[in-house]
């Protein structure tokens, strides 16, 4: 960089997280780039504008990169009273998140062809707080769809291999999944897969009324273990780029590693819930705790931390998948009614924080499991790192914060909370999307489109 280039945000922090680790920075941002980062005490070569702003980074704060959450269900349009594009963007904001992607469902229509996507786009784009992508859907029938929609810009495609649990969005055989899987693998696109086994869950117990461990049984580790092998098998016979969506059998762990060192194409993510709860702690009744596949026991939630830290499961997002009230069936408890999401979009790092300390897990692993990591699954470019070139995305974070959740403080569009009343460490005090603070009553994020 020329000595005499010039910056409009000037960032000077004692901690920030590189994809190294933490040191000391000064970070030069120009037009929403980062164009020039000193560490270690050096100082910028670039000079400052006239009246540019500069932000001091506390001593009890660390500077992060915006994390990327690349498993958001927004809803809309078609069930914006679920969550809607100006609710959940706020929520990421205040939660450190500067970049979602958002799932094909359950919006109406699904995002299954391109006139689809331009509804989505049409919608979010007055709305977004944050930068926002979109995924495709792969469902029976819209093979032709997938290289349209490709070229339109999604960064992948999401299918099912059981019930998705909205009927215009039907999941697939897993003959077509692989018919799929070539046909994605033509372009060097990706197959993101919702993997429990229509088969093994048919055969499972049914599930009705609040008893926890009934609905647990109706949704068993099995019915991941078989569908991540049909995954493995599809994306070894066509080549593909496949991820296993929201990991919870922690019984596939093995088979998962053995395909990576096969050379397998296959990536992974788990979420904050499968981290932090498990089912022996969740009372009859409480469907707030719902999703899909189950929480399962504290021994299973051990070894997801495992297959972290060894590298088996690449990152950690949401799976925000919010819901009404009503919806929830909080008045009967009826876990087989109920609809299944966790809302933590705003919460994330902070409970994830909060769990990896506790385990001796650094912050800078925590980020990178939050932030390069699904960037990098995802080729969510220029985002995900503090790095010259990469937009001006940031966190400022107070680890050592303790506070305490209440849902009627979340942004999410329904205040429905697994979290309430739970004390978690590490808070987000800023954040900043293109070298600007997030004004939460302005929206000006941007519609990403995928190269």
């Amino acid at each position: 960089m020329s000595k005499d280039a010039t910056f409009d945000l000037v960032i000077h922090a004692e901690r920030a997280v590189f994809p190294g680790g933490i040191d000391s920075a000064r970070i030069g941002v120009r037009d929403g780039r980062t164009v020039e980062i000193a560490r270690g005490g050096d100082e910028l070569s670039g000079t400052a504008s006239a009246g540019v702003d500069v932000i001091e980074v506390g001593s009890d704060e660390v500077l992060l990169p915006g994390l990327v959450d690349t498993h958001v269900h927004v809803n809309d349009p078609g069930r914006a009273e679920w969550e809607g594009f100006a609710s959940a963007t706020r929520a990421a904001a205040a939660g450190g998140v500067t970049t979602i992607v958002d799932m094909p469902l359950n919006s109406l229509p699904p995002t299954v062809d391109v006139a689809a996507l331009e509804t989505k786009r049409e919608v979010a784009g007055p709305k977004a707080f944050v930068d926002v992508g979109f995924w495709g859907g792969a469902i029976p029938g819209n093979t032709s769809e997938l290289r349209p929609l490709h070229e339109a810009g999604v960064y992948g495609f999401k299918c099912f291999l059981e019930d998705s649990g909205v009927e215009e969005f039907p999941p697939l055989e897993p003959a077509e999944m692989q018919t799929d899987m070539a046909e994605i693998a033509s372009f060097d696109g990706m197959l993101i897969v919702h993997a429990e086994d229509h088969e093994v869950m048919t055969g499972a117990p049914k599930n009705s009324g609040p008893k926890f461990s009934d609905f647990l049984a109706a949704r068993p580790r099995e019915a991941e273990n078989v569908a991540i092998a049909r995954v493995i098998d599809a994306a070894r016979a066509t080549g593909a780029r496949a991820h296993i969506l929201h990991l919870s059998s922690a019984d596939a762990l093995e088979q998962i590693a053995a395909a990576k060192a096969e050379g397998i194409k296959l990536t992974v993510e788990t979420c904050p819930h499968y981290l932090v709860f498990s089912a022996e702690e969740i009372p009859d009744g409480a469907t707030t705790h719902k999703c899909c596949p189950p929480i399962r026991e504290e021994s299973n939630r051990e070894a997801l931390w495992q297959g972290l830290i060894d590298g088996t499961i690449d990152c950690i997002v949401s799976d925000h998948s919010p819901s009404t009230a009503e919806l929830k069936l909080l008045d009967t408890g009826d876990f087989g009614a109920a609809w299944g999401g966790i809302s933590s979009l705003q919460l994330g790092l902070s409970l994830v924080w909060t769990e990896a300390a506790k385990r001796g897990i650094d912050l800078a692993e925590v980020v990178r499991w939050m932030s390069a990591a699904p960037a990098a699954v995802a080729r969510v470019e220029n985002k995900g790192a503090i790095a010259e070139g990469n937009d001006a995305d940031f966190a400022v974070f107070s680890p050592d914060e303790e506070w305490t959740v209440r849902a009627s403080d979340l942004y999410h569009r329904n205040q429905i909370s697994a979290y309430d009343a739970r004390t978690v460490r590490g808070r987000v005090t800023r954040t900043l999307l293109r070298g600007a603070p997030v004004d939460f009553d302005e929206p000006r994020g941007t519609l990403l489109t995928a190269r």
